[in-house]
Parts: structure tokens; C-alpha cells; sequence
């Protein structure tokens, strides 16, 4: 088996890179693959669904709501965070890039390298009203406010 820099058509990772997008020990194909049962390389998105988002500070920002995939490639694009309201009612949606988001799971959380005064300020919409997440302006301003490398590349 070839031990170079390996690269997945479903998630675009690569040495130095986790399958999440996400930055982690490099790719070494003696301890990569574990046999012990989904996660946390490969996990169904629902049990990430209601997953919390917190801060480098430990500041709750919201939860996951759902995880968006860009079909053609099998790439996952964004985590939608549900932040604020009671029960569906008066919650903000953020579509935030994949790859902003750091997996901790012995946490059975995320974290998101922004403040909470930046969170408030991101562009939402509601559960009524989603953006076109397929423009590549929209992508693009999105992925520029959260610092945050582009899925598509």
C-alpha cells in the first residue's frame, strides 16, 4: 500500500488534513484506518445534528441543525447552526464552512474560532428563507468572513 499524500474524492482531505477539513496529526496509513466502529473519522452526519458549537473560550454559540453536502464532489459544505430562540421560535441559522468547525470528540462538540460579538454580526436567515448556497459569491463572502478555506478547491 502507497504511504504518500493521499486525497479522497468524498472529502477532499489530504496529509496534514482530517476527512472533516479540519487540521490533525498527518496521514499515516498505519494508524489512519481503525476497525473499531464508525467515528470519529466516519460518522453518519445525524449524530452530529444538535452537536454544540462552542468558542476557543468555551462560550456556547449554538448547535448543529443539519450538514450540507455539495452532491456533485461528496463534499460536505457548510454546518447550518441554529443559534438563540425557544423551540424553533425566534432561532438565527448560520450557514458555517466545514472547515471552521474542529471536531472534539470526547467533547461530542465543536469549536468555532470566532467570537461571540462575531457570530452575532454573521449574516443569517431563517428557517423559511435559506440562501442559494450554490452561488459562488454567496460561498465566497461566507467562507472569507470565518477565515475559512474554500470547499470547492
Amino acid at each position: 500500500m502507497d504511504t504518500g499524500t493521499r486525497t479522497s474524492g468524498i472529502t477532499g482531505f489530504s496529509e496534514g488534513t482530517s476527512s472533516m477539513g479540519m487540521n490533525s496529526a498527518p496521514y499515516d496509513a498505519t494508524t489512519y484506518w481503525d476497525t473499531k466502529g464508525p467515528g470519529p473519522r466516519v460518522m453518519a452526519a445525524s449524530t452530529l445534528e444538535g452537536d454544540n458549537v462552542v468558542n476557543s473560550a468555551g462560550d456556547k454559540l449554538g448547535e448543529i441543525s443539519e450538514i450540507m453536502l455539495d452532491v456533485p464532489t461528496g463534499r460536505v459544505a457548510y454546518a447550518v447552526l441554529s443559534v438563540g430562540g425557544f423551540l424553533g421560535i425566534g432561532e438565527k441559522l448560520l450557514a458555517i464552512p466545514w472547515s471552521a468547525l474542529k471536531l472534539d470528540p470526547e467533547n461530542k462538540r465543536f469549536t468555532l474560532n470566532v467570537s461571540k460579538e462575531q457570530l452575532e454580526k454573521a449574516q443569517g436567515f431563517d428557517k423559511d428563507h435559506w440562501p442559494s448556497m450554490a452561488d459562488q459569491r454567496w460561498a465566497t463572502e461566507l467562507h472569507n468572513y470565518y477565515s475559512a478555506p474554500y470547499y470547492w478547491r
